[in-house]
């Protein structure tokens, strides 16, 4: 998000999703800076649960927006054998912070919302095509949102973003 809109970080989410007709589940929440954490305040509640990485080649000439499921672990390597980069790794503090205004614990799709995030390349883990519904943090840790799939893809349509499906 762009710190020049003025607005908090999840009413800029809120009003692109409302510009775009796109309806949500809002759950408020204390704090959650791990995955495992968010989990618990959204327990029962239907969606996959997901996990967005920032990645960054070995040379931070590359930036990679990674989507899956939660409870998987990445494999780095296989990674960046399928998107033919060496030494993927998670991007830094400051790059996340430069690139999509966003700090650690907080990396979602609605990043991309920021204007110097363009040219970050976007993929989803095939598992996570196959759901009804995604859950991802507003830009902030202290609410979890769940979209439908083909939502998140009119999203990311409508700021210009392709994706790319893998099997990881």
């Amino acid at each position: 998000m762009s710190e020049s809109s003025g607005l908090d970080p999840y009413m800029a989410v809120k009003a692109k999703l409302d510009e775009l007709g796109i309806k949500f589940q809002l759950v408020k929440h204390p704090p959650a800076t791990t995955t495992e954490l968010a989990d618990k305040y959204i327990e029962g509640i239907d969606g996959a649960r997901t996990k967005t990485m920032f990645l960054t080649n070995r040379k931070k000439t590359a930036y990679y927006m990674l989507i899956m499921d939660d409870a998987k672990r990445l494999d780095m390597k296989r990674f960046g054998e399928l998107v033919g980069a060496k030494g993927i790794k998670l991007a830094s503090a400051d790059n996340l912070c430069d690139r999509l205004g966003l700090c650690a614990g907080v990396v979602s799709p609605f990043g991309l919302m920021n204007e110097q995030a363009d040219g970050i390349v976007v993929y989803l883990d095939r598992e996570m095509t196959l759901e009804e519904r995604l859950s991802f943090h507003p830009n902030t840790n202290e609410k979890t949102i769940f979209v439908s799939t083909t939502d998140l893809f009119k999203f990311l349509h409508d700021l210009g973003y392709s994706y790319q499906v893998l099997e990881l």
